[in-house]
Order: structure tokens, then C-alpha cells, then sequence
């Protein structure tokens, strides 16, 4: 397994050999989005656009990873979530994404951790698929 210096670097290196040997950018970026395995385009932008509402903490394009901060809804202000997305895969494929949620309550004054739902972690998935599809499907139009 590359380290992410090294990936980094080698990716580097496949976009400007494509460049020095004039030939096709398209397909100098495409190899370095296979060699490296980078996230897939289309669940990045779509797992940015369906957890905009979360704070982002960190977020790796090439190792697939966005860590997003705890945020408290007015609706509920003694409880608390904060989740992170995994993008598995560099193709747009329905087992490619996988979100953890963890959820906290406040209970005077300190935040103990609480159950999530199974099932919110699979709808969030759901809708970063969809978003990607509809993504995927908008370019190619």
C-alpha cells in the first residue's frame, strides 16, 4: 500500500508526463486516477453536495476520506451529529460509498455518546448515489 506522500507524488508525476510528452491530458489524468485510486468525481462532488449542511473537518480527494465536525439543529439542541464518508472505489458503483454517523445528547452539560438508527447511514448513502447518478447523467447529456 503507497503511503499518501508517495501516491501524491506518483500522481504528480503520470499528469506531467502527459504533459511533457504532448500527449493527451484526458488520458494522462485518467491513468493517474487509476494508479493512485482516487476517489471516484462524481460520489466526491456528490457527498460534498448532500452533506453540505455538516462542517467539513478534512477532506483527501485521492484517499476518498471526508471527515465532517459535530453540528447541533435548532430542532434539537441537546443532541448533536457528525459523520464521515468513505468513498471505497474510483468507479461510480452502488457498494462505493459508506457513511458512519455517530450521534451525542447532552445531559447536563456533558455529551455522551447515543444510538443512530441503523438505517440513517444507508439513506445517506442512497442519496450520494442518487446525487452522484444524477451528476454522471447531467455531464453526459
Amino acid at each position: 500500500m503507497m503511503k499518501p506522500m508517495t501516491a501524491a507524488a506518483f500522481a504528480a508525476t503520470i499528469a506531467l508526463s502527459g504533459c511533457l510528452s504532448g500527449g493527451n491530458s484526458k488520458s494522462a489524468e485518467n491513468a493517474a486516477a487509476e494508479s493512485v485510486g482516487a476517489a471516484n468525481p462524481y460520489l466526491w462532488r456528490a457527498t460534498l453536495d448532500t452533506m453540505s449542511t455538516l462542517p467539513v473537518v478534512s477532506a483527501d480527494p485521492i484517499g476518498g476520506l471526508v471527515i465532517y465536525d459535530w453540528k447541533t439543529y435548532e430542532d434539537a439542541p441537546a443532541e448533536r451529529i457528525k459523520a464521515t464518508v468513505y468513498i471505497l472505489d474510483s468507479r461510480l458503483r452502488a457498494d462505493g460509498v459508506k457513511v458512519s454517523v455517530y450521534r451525542q445528547t447532552n445531559k447536563d452539560g456533558t455529551w455522551t455518546d447515543a444510538a443512530v438508527d441503523a438505517e440513517t447511514g444507508q439513506q445517506l448513502e442512497n442519496k450520494i448515489l442518487e446525487r452522484a447518478r444524477l451528476l454522471k447523467a447531467s455531464e453526459l447529456s
